[in-house]
């Protein structure tokens, strides 16, 4: 019979959740720590992370220092003396000091197959540049952003309708999974390092407001994937009449109201980017820099979602109107 490590867990999101309480049934977490409750919502109601709200209800002693590098807050961790330290989407960058701590190693469940995608939000970025694949990557913890050696990873693929909105969950209980066989593989002494490919890496930064934005000089495709990675936050958005409009969902329009002009070159839609082409039911059409896009539901700036067909009434948009960056 197999003795559970000891292992502290490090995370705050509720993507986070599934990796804990997978980690809490097959090993023995003596300590869960997380960041601390924060003011939430429309009442600013002080909030606590959804990892600690599981750790209290599987009756797990939780930590939740403002910054983990701080030399008191190292000390606690060490204090547990852990074989394992895991970690998903804490939220914080840890110190060589904390990683220095385990008995084996700092494990890290990332969303993304790495190299690709390193940094804060990889989903997004991968829907948002037109990944059809992606998935999780355990990965063994160094001082670098991301780039320590593999040790387990699972694949999932992007389906034509997803967001990242839906695929966070998708990932999420993925990360669960890869984590228990990435966790068998330990005890079993099977587990094995494989180093990155550094040369192969790409990033995925923090998000900002500003990575919303449609530049509607870019491919219908390439908008359309920009609306998918930004949903639910921070929101795709153009202009329209000097007021901000967030695009909620769109389709790539093949051949409809505005069809390509004989003399513009293949692939390119009647009118200037971001001129709108027809308004009709089933959406506004907008010319892209390639093809055009058929805006689906949008929020006007102050007001609440609805489809474009009822924005463009309540805004009387006509065709020949412009949206801008």
């Amino acid at each position: 019979m197999r003795h559970p490590f000891r292992a502290v867990f490090m995370g705050t999101p509720a993507f986070a959740v599934p990796s804990l309480f997978a980690l809490a049934k097959s090993e023995s977490v003596t300590l869960v720590v997380t960041n601390p409750d924060r003011p939430s919502g429309r009442g600013q109601a002080v909030t606590p992370p959804p990892v600690k709200a599981e750790a209290s209800l599987l009756g797990l002693p939780v930590f939740q220092p403002e910054k983990a590098r701080h030399p008191e807050s190292v000390a606690r961790i060490a204090a547990e003396k852990p074989d394992l330290i895991v970690v998903v989407a804490y939220g914080q960058i840890l110190p060589q000091s904390i990683l220095d701590i385990p008995r084996l190693c700092c494990i890290n469940v990332h969303a993304s197959l790495l190299p690709k995608y390193r940094g804060a939000a990889p989903i997004n970025w991968a829907i948002a540049r037109g990944e059809k694949v992606t998935g999780v990557t355990i990965m063994k913890m160094d001082a670098g952003m991301d780039t320590g050696p593999m040790l387990h990873v699972r694949e999932i693929p992007i389906g034509g309708e997803d967001t990242a909105q839906t695929m966070f969950p998708k990932l999420s209980h993925l990360g669960a999974e890869a984590l228990s066989e990435a966790l068998r593989k330990l005890h079993a002494g099977t587990l094995i390092e494989t180093p990155q490919d550094h040369a192969q890496a790409t990033y995925a930064p923090m998000l900002k407001k500003e990575h919303g934005r449609i530049d509607w000089s870019r491919p219908a495709r390439e908008v359309r994937d920009l609306i998918r990675g930004m949903t639910p936050w921070p929101s795709a958005y153009t202009s329209h009449g000097e007021k901000a409009l967030k695009v909620l969902s769109a389709a790539v329009c093949e051949n409809r109201g505005g069809e390509s002009d004989p003399a513009a070159a293949p692939g390119q839609q009647a009118g200037a980017p971001g001129e709108i082409l027809d308004v009709a039911r089933d959406g506004i059409v907008v010319a892209c820099g390639e093809r055009a896009l058929t805006l689906g539901m949008v929020q006007p700036e102050g007001g609440k979602a609805m489809s474009s067909w009822e924005y463009a009434q309540g805004r009387r948009v006509k065709k020949g109107d412009r949206l801008s960056r």
